[in-house]
């Protein structure tokens, strides 16, 4: 499965045993509340990953790096671009007399 380049996967799922309620206090006063009204969660352990903040840090610093991973690769390419377009003369705004409250424009049929 690794395409013949020698690697082997490029994760390792660990066993779901591993995960436990009781590590992680939210999720075990979830477990309690729910355990007072006569109802259990079995799905509950799936969620201890994101309450181990040594191993998947806070919730916060996960959204932020979702939010932002792209970020330095696409202001990179967003200052080529402006540098591109200098070194190019690229200008938008000069529209050649066909501005606004140019008496020649869109509505005269001068394009």
């Amino acid at each position: 499965m690794g395409h013949g380049h020698g690697h082997g996967p490029p994760y390792k799922v660990p066993d779901a045993s591993i995960y436990k309620v009781a590590d992680a206090p939210q999720l075990a006063e979830v477990e309690r509340a729910l355990a007072r009204r006569g109802l259990k969660d079995p799905w509950l352990r799936n969620e201890v990953w994101r309450y181990n903040v040594k191993q998947f840090s806070t919730h916060r610093s996960r959204l932020i790096t979702f939010l932002f991973k792209g970020f330095p690769l696409g202001f990179a390419a967003f200052v080529a671009t402006i540098g591109v377009e200098y070194a190019l003369g690229v200008d938008y705004h000069a529209h050649g007399g066909h501005g606004h409250g140019d008496e020649k424009g869109h509505g005269s049929g001068h394009h």
